[in-house]
């Protein structure tokens, strides 16, 4: 579930191995590409933690964070 805290959205997610990881962060990485909107991300083996904010809006929360993050849980 993605949570809203210091003018970010994140969430965590977990995997089976790092492969799957990697799998999935290439799927957002097309997302991403696709709403001109990138996340920041971490990942360390099968843990994926992915921070959103709009950078042009102040890096404040926006619709485009609310839209990608929605994306993102349609990938899992």
């Amino acid at each position: 579930m993605w949570q809203e805290k210091d003018n970010r959205l994140h969430r965590a997610f977990s995997f089976k191995d790092f492969s799957e990881a990697f799998a999935f962060m290439t799927r957002v990485a097309l997302l991403a590409e696709q709403h001109n909107h990138h996340p920041y991300w971490t990942n360390v083996y099968n843990k994926v933690d992915i921070y959103l904010n709009t950078h042009d809006a102040g890096d404040k929360v926006t619709e485009k964070d609310h839209a990608l993050a929605q994306a993102i849980d349609a990938l899992i």
